[in-house]
């Protein structure tokens, strides 16, 4: 009589759509793993960490000096402005040129209103922003509703601005902007509270934005078991809230023992957050991947892409503008030279942060790492004394090194 009993002991699969290891699987062999199939996300976070860890040792320590690391934010500010609106362009499956020319009009305009004629900054700061909302739906609606690609409309913006910004300030530089908008690029948020070697608001919002990724991180892996997808495996989720934590606590004390956080940092967060929150969990921020990733089934599916592309472009109108006025006020003068190829430092932080020229991939926070990555590399490589024309080769290396990645990504998930 047989007697032959089963032994397969199936380990169950892990609760929310994990997969369990198997026994005798080592940690790190697991987190390894994680590390591979998240590395698309996550590798220009790795990236920039091994960046700055280069130039520190490279630089003798003078990268993460606090007065270093505030000027690093005011350097690149306005670049992270435009980053921002340019991954959600480019998710959109779409591509903007016109961002710097823009840039320089929406300048020239408000130092024309502010210098020549005296109107008070934080209404011209409101029409300017008008101004740029109004340049970025008019390519907008040649994209969306007359179905002129956008890489021949806004390179036709970006020659219409450059020419009307040099009919503005009549070929000569302007200014100096009022007090009250230097400061918004160029100062720094007050102190309260008792004396102490910190500024204490910094050292306050610093606590309160890690506990913000720390509740969206958190957040964001229980939404993902609710949808039966699968989250990054236990050790690397702890291991990257506690990188993106250590992160913000490290620049929130450098911040602090120097004059504190610069107020168009505060800006910057606001951005990040708002536009984050939208691109994660708005409708509109589902629709602006879904015409990005497959424009035909996202038409299907009732998305109105003609809308979603519109208000994408109004968007980066309003962002650029923005920008515009954090450059010439950081500056203290408008400039008919203002803004040149800065558009193509804003496709390059996107496309380094993860953005796909196929459309309908990247994040926002990916958009701000891209451009923290050109920004350490421009002011490293200052620092060690790299020749402008070596600069822009090793930029370029950096800008097809992280295009390649993505492809190669692209063909390992579909081999």
């Amino acid at each position: 009589m047989s007697t032959d009993v089963s032994t397969n002991t199936t380990v169950p699969p892990h609760p929310g759509g994990e997969k369990a290891p198997s026994p005798g699987t080592p940690v790190v062999r697991v987190l390894l793993d994680g590390v591979r199939r998240n590395m698309r996300q996550y590798g220009m976070l790795f990236a920039l960490g091994l960046i700055v860890l280069l130039f520190q040792v490279w630089t003798g320590g003078d990268l993460l000096l606090p007065r270093n690391v505030s000027n690093l934010v005011l350097q690149n500010s306005y670049i992270l402005i435009l980053a921002i609106g340019m991954m959600i362009v480019i998710i959109s499956g779409h591509i903007d040129l016109s961002v710097g020319s823009l840039m320089a009009l929406v300048g020239g305009v408000g130092a024309v209103l502010m210098v020549e004629h005296h109107l008070s900054w934080p209404v011209a700061v409101l029409l300017t922003l008008l101004l740029g909302a109004v340049a970025g739906a008019l390519q907008g609606f040649f994209i969306a509703y007359v179905g002129i690609p956008s890489f021949i409309v806004t390179l036709a913006g970006m020659l219409l601005f450059r020419g009307l910004t040099e009919i503005f300030l009549k070929g000569q530089t302007l200014g100096p902007f009022p007090d009250g908008l230097q400061k918004v690029a160029n100062g720094f948020l007050p102190e309260v509270g008792p004396e102490t070697n910190y500024h204490n608001i910094t050292l306050l919002l610093g606590l309160g934005l890690a506990a913000y990724v720390v509740f969206q991180e958190v957040r964001d892996r229980r939404r993902r078991r609710e949808f039966a997808l699968e989250p990054l495996p236990t050790g690397l989720f702890a291991l990257k809230v506690t990188a993106l934590v250590s992160a913000v606590l490290v620049t929130t004390l450098l911040l602090a023992s120097y004059k504190g956080a610069p107020v168009v940092l505060l800006v910057l967060a606001v951005l990040l957050v708002g536009f984050g929150y939208v691109m994660r969990n708005a409708v509109i921020g589902r629709h602006v991947y879904a015409i990005g990733g497959n424009l035909s089934a996202a038409k299907l599916s009732g998305v109105k892409d003609r809308k979603v592309t519109f208000a994408v472009f109004l968007n980066m109108g309003m962002l650029a503008a923005l920008a515009g006025l954090v450059f010439a006020a950081r500056f203290n003068a408008a400039s008919p030279k203002a803004g040149v190829n800065f558009e193509l430092e804003a496709i390059a932080a996107a496309f380094i942060g993860g953005a796909s020229m196929s459309g309908g991939v990247g994040t926002v926070l990916g958009a701000i790492i891209g451009g923290l990555v050109l920004g350490v590399l421009n002011n490293g490589m200052n620092l060690v004394g790299v020749g402008t024309d070596w600069q822009q080769v090793i930029k370029g290396l950096v800008l097809l090194a992280a295009v390649g990645f993505d492809v190669w990504n692209k063909r390992r998930a579909g081999a």
